[in-house]
């Protein structure tokens, strides 16, 4: 016998999960090709408040542009929200970084501690800035890196977009992101918030 008390409990308990689920569901202006609706989700948990309630709009794919460092650059121009990089290598690994503004070609490291470095592979982790440097991105026109310190790159992309490296860096404590630390990219999503 259940008392009205327990099934009133029970509804709400229901009501409160689907809630918290569609909390971290946000809108997306196209289908990724690279994340799937579980995926989606962990990471909305993980950006900054700021990025909450805004649609995720797909502003470069390799599919659709190509691969090139240019292109996605020239893709930045008039938008002002973090950039979600999401790869998918050619071990069909996913993973990438959260940069707190558009990616640019710039003299020296640039960005916040909002950013951070993510992988699915083996399970999904978040590498949250440590306080140790503010080494967050780096761009120009030979390759795009998030992290350093120690000599090494938490995570790096060739002008073409097709060579890949991770190592663990003091900014964000990160392990290698990939199955391996050299990696080829076979695709890459780019998502601003607006």
């Amino acid at each position: 016998i259940t008392t009205r008390v327990e099934t009133s409990m029970k509804q709400n308990t229901t009501i409160k999960l689907d809630l918290e689920c569609e909390t971290f569901r946000p809108s997306l202006s196209d289908k990724s090709d690279l994340l799937q609706m579980d995926q989606i989700e962990k990471l909305a948990k993980n950006l900054p408040p700021r990025t909450v309630g805004y649609p995720w709009t797909l502003i470069y794919s390799t599919a659709k542009h190509g691969m090139s460092l240019k292109t996605l650059y020239r893709s930045m121009t008039g938008i002002d929200t973090p950039m979600l990089l999401v790869i998918k290598d050619s071990d069909g690994q996913i993973f990438g970084a959260l940069a707190s503004e558009p990616f640019k070609v710039s003299d020296c490291f640039y960005g916040t501690g909002e950013t951070f470095l993510f992988t699915f592979y083996p399970e999904f982790k978040i590498f949250k800035w440590t306080g140790d440097n503010m080494f967050f991105i780096k761009g120009d026109m030979d390759s795009l890196a998030f992290g350093g310190g120690g000599g090494e790159i938490g995570l790096w992309l060739d002008g073409d977009l097709y060579h890949g490296r991770s190592h663990s860096c003091k900014t964000f404590d990160n392990c290698i992101l990939s199955k391996r630390e050299d990696f080829y990219v076979q695709d890459i999503e780019i998502w601003a918030f607006e």
